[in-house]
């Protein structure tokens, strides 16, 4: 099947889930198609062992998309730049200490737990992973997926400081996990002799070399958009900076989604300011929303039918249900870290550890990473464990994180009137 077929097929299932969801269903379009994947991945599954073999055909169709290649090569860059279009800069500079903190100290800190808690939830029901794999797998699951949390943030409820914080985190330390899982990728296969002086050089060159190139393509997108006015060409010299850029990047062995992120702040700003009519603006936003939109329905859609790629023994399925609460523990002493030591010098709004904890969604990024693996039992058993905790935080997170924001709030006004 041919790159146009299966792009026809899967706008097509989109659609069709979107409508289904918005008729019948009701919930928010991002989850609601993959509540409706997961729903016919599942019976797919069923009338296969009622003699229809459905499952394989439905393999290979998934096999020929390369999800992590279509989402880390692909999607990526263009929901990252659509998630930074629209953030204001002066609200991250704001809280760009907490922000910091958070992406760097609380995804090591996450990282660490995540690995040794999985390790021990392992070990309790036999299953074989080593450590260093254990860590492999809390690199990928602790960064927050930004395309999961700006899509579901819109109609939580929470509070504007609280929002940016947890926006911003979600937006940069993707890029920070992406350069940890990498450096222990290279531990766990011996592709490379580890040292702090390898691990520091790597991450400057990630990280930091990811952001000067950002800020280089946001500026030269300024330059260009500022020179005409013509929304039809100023659409389109943001999609080749998008494509171009973290193309580049890429080449370059720097973090395309750091510098996409900090290319697209600003675009958003500066260039939204100084190098855009007001038509240009609308147009911009009309056209990168819907692009949003769009590229967040079909990669909620593919989350939901690659379950069908996973195998579930029992015994990993009985250790999944307790490595999802352990990643939670793992993201409330991450979140409670940085914040109690910030704390000392600044205010954070009531209740700012708990909604953080409860707001750190993992999305498709996760997913990728785990089938970006080389394949093997490693692999296989790193997948499931990802696939678990995504689905219990896209859905169960997700959809009461509007209720969970509400009830910390709620106490948390309780407790000072009582004061």
């Amino acid at each position: 099947m041919d790159i146009i077929n299966v792009f026809a097929i899967l706008i097509t299932i989109t659609a069709l889930f979107s409508y289904i969801n918005l008729r019948y269903v009701g919930l928010p379009v991002s989850i609601g198609v993959m509540v409706i994947a997961l729903g016919l991945s599942l019976l797919v599954n069923v009338l296969s062992w009622g003699g229809f073999h459905l499952e394989d055909h439905a393999r290979n169709f998934l096999q020929q998309i390369d999800f992590d290649k279509t989402l880390l090569q692909g999607m990526l860059s263009f929901l990252l730049f659509a998630g930074a279009l629209h953030i204001n800069i002066n609200d991250l500079v704001e809280k760009k200490w907490s922000i910091g903190a958070l992406a760097t100290m609380g995804t090591f800190v996450s990282t660490f737990l995540v690995g040794t808690l999985t390790w021990g939830v392992l070990n309790m029901f036999g299953v074989n992973l080593s450590y260093v794999y254990c860590l492999l797998f809390g690199s990928l699951i602790s960064p927050t997926d930004p395309i999961a949390v700006l899509g579901i943030l819109k109609t939580a409820g929470v509070p504007k400081s609280l929002e940016t914080k947890i926006s911003g985190e979600s937006l940069f330390n993707d890029g920070v996990g992406i350069v940890l899982f990498l450096i222990i990728l290279e531990t766990a296969t011996g592709a490379h002799a580890v040292s702090l002086s390898h691990i520091g050089r790597l991450f400057v060159q990630e990280a930091l070399g990811g952001i000067f190139f950002g800020l280089m393509l946001g500026y030269l997108g300024y330059l260009l958009l500022k020179s005409v006015d013509n929304y039809q060409v100023e659409v389109l010299l943001t999609l080749a900076l998008v494509a171009g850029g973290y193309a580049a990047a890429h080449a370059l062995h720097l973090s395309g989604p750091i510098a996409i992120v900090v290319a697209g702040l600003f675009i958003g700003n500066q260039g939204r300011l100084l190098g855009m009519s007001a038509e240009t603006r609308h147009r911009m936003d009309v056209f990168w929303e819907l692009t949003d939109e769009i590229l967040n329905a079909v990669l909620f859609v593919l989350i939901g039918l690659e379950v069908l790629v996973v195998s579930i023994s029992s015994s990993l399925l009985w250790a999944v249900s307790l490595i999802i609460p352990a990643v939670l523990v793992s993201r409330f002493i991450a979140v409670s870290i940085p914040i109690s030591l910030l704390g000392i010098f600044r205010k954070f709004t009531p209740g700012a550890i708990p909604i953080l904890t409860w707001g750190g969604l993992r999305g498709g990024i996760s997913v990728a990473l785990a089938l970006s693996l080389p394949a093997g039992t490693q692999r296989d058993t790193i997948l499931t464990m990802a696939y678990g905790v995504v689905v219990f935080s896209i859905v169960v997170q997700g959809l009461s994180l509007g209720k969970v924001v509400k009830a910390v709030l709620r106490r948390a006004e309780g407790r000072e009137h009582g004061a």
